[in-house]
Parts: structure tokens; sequence; C-alpha cells
């Protein structure tokens, strides 16, 4: 029974569940921008280069054959994938850099600061006379 628990305390951590659901909206993130790239992007770069249609690239050597055209498009995915990973971590550091630059009011001073604060302002009043 140890183990059962050790490991429902370790499932049920804050940081593996946000991994978690960071995980499944990246994935979801990633299929989408797959299809854009696939579905739009890819038809209008090939359009602009001559009508090429990248997934259908390929080259046979002997009986096997090379796929390149579906690599270009899984390093564009990737690019725009990494490209939006920059954006949102810039923006989260952005966000925080702002909150540690706000100015934090100084701490009311002590009693015992504000009584030698007034011990320097006598003792100044008694070296000007």
């Amino acid at each position: 029974m140890g183990m059962l628990k050790e490991f429902k305390d370790f499932a049920m951590r804050g940081n593996v569940i946000d991994m978690a659901v960071g995980i499944i909206i990246g994935a979801a993130f990633g299929k989408i921008v797959s299809s854009f790239v696939g579905d739009v992007l890819m038809p209008v770069i090939g359009l602009l280069i001559g009508g090429v249609n990248f997934t259908g690239l390929s080259i046979s050597v002997g009986k096997a054959t090379i796929k390149y055209g579906k690599f270009i498009q899984s390093v564009v995915d990737f690019t725009i994938i990494a490209f939006a990973i920059f954006l949102a971590i810039k923006a989260i550091n952005s966000l925080k850099k702002k909150e540690e630059e706000k100015p934090s009011t100084p701490p009311a001073p002590s009693k015992e600061e504000i009584l030698l604060s007034e011990i320097r302002d006598l003792l100044m009043k008694m070296a000007e006379k």
C-alpha cells in the first residue's frame, strides 16, 4: 500500500498535472500547426515556386523511397511551432520582468530608527548653536 500512496502523492502534485495539461495542449497545437502548414502554407509556397506539391516529392533508391517533401513540410512545422513557443516564453518572461520591476513600498521605519533619527536631529541642532 505504501507504493500506491506514494504514486498517488506524486501524480497529484501540481507540477505533474500542469505538465500533463501542457503536453495535451501542445499535441493539439502541433496538429493545428501541421494542418496549417500542410493545407494552407505549403500549397501557397508550392504555387509560388512553380506548382510543386511538397508532399509528393520523393526519390527512389533501389526499393527504398525517400520522401524528402514530407521532411521539408515537417521542418516548416517545427519552425512555426518553435517560433510560437519562443513568442509565448518571451511574453511570459516580459510579464515576470514587469512584476519584478514594480517598485515596492519601503517598510515603515521601526521604533528604533525613529528614535535614532530624533537623536540625530537633536545633535545637529546642538552642533549649530
